[in-house]
């Protein structure tokens, strides 16, 4: 399977209405949360809410964490988002594809329908 890229629009939460339309995120399966370069964040007026250190491949980063609205064939979400300093474009992770309720299918390599799961245990 090779690389999976797609179109999505972001946006802070507080302004959908100045969504920005990214023509090819990187799809990466391996990451937890999404991440966007600083300049997007920047120009997106994003919050930095904290700061995590996470493994990449440059080795383990401390980076700012955030959220943002997400936009994607016509499904929407906002999730968790890191903001990188080194990483010049958006990739896409495993946080974000399954509150959109996107699988990749790796035969395929093309962004699929997954099933959304919530487990109730009985109170009693």
């Amino acid at each position: 399977m090779g690389h999976v890229r797609v179109r999505i629009r972001l946006a802070n939460t507080g302004r959908r209405q100045e969504a920005i339309e990214v023509e090819d995120a990187l799809v990466d399966t391996g990451a937890t949360l999404t991440t966007v370069p600083r300049s997007l964040a920047d120009q997106l007026r994003l919050e930095v809410l904290g700061q995590h250190e996470t493994r990449t491949a440059a080795g383990v980063q401390t980076v700012d964490q955030s959220y943002a609205f997400f936009e994607y064939d016509g499904r929407q979400t906002v999730t968790p988002v890191w903001i990188s300093d080194t990483y010049p474009g958006v990739l896409i992770g495993v946080i974000t594809l399954e509150a959109l309720g996107l699988s990749v299918d790796p035969a395929s390599g093309q962004l699929t329908d997954s099933e959304f799961l919530l487990l109730l245990a009985s109170l009693a």
